[in-house]
């Protein structure tokens, strides 16, 4: 089974055990030292797919959200069992499992799967990227400031860049950038997050036209066309 067809896999088996716990009135629901939650939903989601990797993908790493990294090889999955676990909790349906595969230090593929939305979407280097109604994904053309659409999930990138732009809001986590890459956002700032938070996004929405990056731990992505009017009115 080749990389995406396997991250695929793996998307089905967390799929497989995220539905039934969703909204379930005995959901646990923990607090970690880092003040963010965890539910049992994601502990369960990273010990299956840590096992279903050690099984079928021998000598391949995995570094997760609630497990950390194994420091096996080159090669490593990068996972975030949920993303959106506030959501997950509350019984909003903006949640997703992320999963890439990471080569000596470039992001390989990557899968993202939000199956209370009904969504999934997906990329693999030179293969472009993919939503499961079939769509080929790309960018927009939207080329400045005034005709975008940004989403930033700090306010103060929002207040920033809001009397600059045509409509700005804060839709938060993973599906910010799969709009991106969707072309329906032209732009999109998060906050600092881990790399198991982004990963998986960085193929799909580069795939599909855009650029994806790190700016001191901010994480900006864009059809690529505004990248640098973004930047400049966040660092100027």
């Amino acid at each position: 089974m080749d990389d995406l067809a396997f991250a695929l896999a793996l998307a089905d088996l967390a799929d497989g055990l995220t539905i039934p716990r969703f909204r379930a009135a005995d959901l646990h629901v923990e607090t970690k030292p880092d003040l963010t939650p965890v539910t049992d939903a994601d502990r369960a989601v990273e010990r299956a797919l840590r096992e279903r990797i050690a099984a079928e993908r021998p000598g391949e790493g995995v570094l997760g959200e609630e497990e950390g990294d194994d420091g096996a090889g080159d090669v490593r999955w990068i996972i975030d069992p949920i993303d959106g676990t506030r959501n997950f909790a509350r019984g909003i349906p903006i949640w997703a499992t992320l999963i890439a595969l990471e080569r000596n230090g470039e992001v390989e593929c990557g899968v993202v799967s939000a199956p209370a939305l009904g969504r999934r979407w997906w990329a693999a280097r030179g293969a472009g990227a993919w939503r499961d109604d079939g769509a080929r994904l790309r960018v927009s053309s939207v080329d400045s400031l005034t005709n975008a659409a940004v989403s930033c999930t700090h306010a103060k990138d929002l207040s920033a860049l809001e009397p600059l732009v045509w409509h700005a809001r804060d839709l938060g986590d993973f599906w910010q950038h799969a709009l991106v890459a969707e072309g329906a956002l032209d732009a999109c700032v998060d906050a600092h997050i881990s790399l198991w938070d982004w990963a998986a996004l960085q193929p799909i929405v580069t795939e599909a036209g855009g650029m994806l990056v790190d700016v001191d731990g901010q994480i900006v992505s864009s059809n690529g066309l505004v990248h640098a009017a973004v930047l400049a009115v966040l660092h100027g």
